[in-house]
């Protein structure tokens, strides 16, 4: 095997032809769709200000606290793709294969954004006022990529793509709502192709790379934060969300990390050596100390929701 390439405009020209293939594998099996046939238009009236429409209140919300919780940050996190965009620009190039699925996964985001605000907006899910004050400080914030170079920001987006498809789509379901159950699966269609496209980019790594390929995916997945952590209040709002069982240690373990790990190989390859095999073992450890975590976690919150019961 030759020598690893470093994680320079090396890689990024090595990994170049993979990223030609999947982005036109992408083109070819990403759906168009159109947000505003996901949104009831009809149930939608003149907010109070300039309009003198009726003011918002929390009664003509349809969704539980919880499942608002979850819309909001799943669309504060949307909101934040300006700084998403000039970190991957800068991090992936404006150039070539590269470019192309810069700009297209951009474009694909802010349909998601679009969607999800019209939709609560017009069905007065939650308080428009709060919104955007809230869209305005999470976006004055920005965000930054704080991952040590190219492979770990592609290990990022791997994980981070499916746990924000699993998000979407599980926050659908919650909501009890069939109209917001659909526009979120087909939200959550988009972050599936766009999870593809990062773990088959990642897998190519793993080809040309394989021990700091590992080593980058067990930094990430020690350090994963979702990209909307500068929200304000994120701690208490993800508490509220795991609660409700939208997205808890147990999924993330499970329905994230897990199937893009299998995926990758990462446990069976045969070709890591020192650092790569030292990683790898770090991994195991992390993952076993995750998965007792989850564990522990989800047996208080069923002991904590079984005492309510009782209590009720």
């Amino acid at each position: 095997m030759s020598a690893e390439p470093t994680e320079t405009a090396g890689l990024l020209r090595e990994l170049e032809p993979i990223v030609e293939t999947n982005v036109n594998r992408h083109l070819a099996n990403a759906r168009e769709w159109f947000p505003h046939e996901y949104v009831p238009w009809s149930d939608g009236t003149n907010f109070d200000g300039v309009l003198g429409g009726q003011a918002w209140e929390p009664g003509q919300s349809k969704l539980s606290e919880a499942a608002r919780t979850a819309l909001i940050v799943n669309l504060l996190t949307e909101d934040n793709l300006p700084s998403y965009h000039h970190e991957i620009a800068a991090m992936f190039s404006r150039d070539g294969a590269w470019g192309t699925w810069v700009h297209r996964w951009t474009a694909e985001e802010g349909r998601h954004a679009v969607a999800i605000r019209d939709y609560l907006l017009t069905t007065r899910a939650v308080d428009p006022v709060a919104l955007e004050r809230a869209r305005m400080s999470h976006m004055e914030v920005g965000y930054t990529n704080d991952n040590d170079g190219v492979l770990e920001s592609i290990a990022y987006v791997a994980f981070q793509e499916l746990a924000t498809r699993v998000s979407h789509r599980n926050t659908g379901r919650f909501s009890d709502d069939p109209v917001c159950d659909q526009l979120l699966a087909r939200v959550a269609a988009d972050e599936n192709l766009h999870m593809l496209f990062y773990r088959d980019v990642l897998l190519a790594a793993f080809d040309l790379a394989p021990n700091a390929a590992t080593r980058a995916v067990l930094n990430t997945a020690r350090r994963f934060q979702m990209p909307g952590h500068t929200i304000e209040n994120f701690n208490r709002k993800s508490v509220q969300i795991a609660m409700a069982g939208i997205y808890d240690l147990r999924i993330h373990h499970d329905e994230v990390l897990m199937p893009v790990l299998r995926q990758l190989r990462v446990f069976e390859r045969e070709e890591l050596s020192g650092d790569g095999e030292s990683a790898r073992a770090e991994l195991v450890d992390f993952l076993a100390g995750l998965d007792n975590a989850a564990t522990r976690f989800t047996e208080q919150r069923d002991a904590r929701r079984a005492r309510a019961a009782a209590r009720r």
